[in-house]
């Protein structure tokens, strides 16, 4: 089974909030967009992992 990225922990995933919806905020072409949206974007080569404690670790 191939194993694919979970744009939940990505960075460039993010709540829009005009479109009350999650969205990846990287510039997407018209083939990668298709398959993001059919849930087939294996591999995404933008994918960096979160961090959501970064900023913490700064202020210590």
């Amino acid at each position: 089974m191939e194993k694919g990225t979970n744009c939940e922990y990505c960075v460039n995933y993010s709540y829009d909030e005009d479109y009350e919806c999650y969205t990846c905020e990287v510039n997407l072409d018209e083939d990668e967009m298709a398959h993001f949206i059919t849930g087939n974007f294996r591999q995404c080569p933008y994918f960096k992992m979160g961090d959501e404690y970064r900023v913490v670790r700064k202020q210590m």
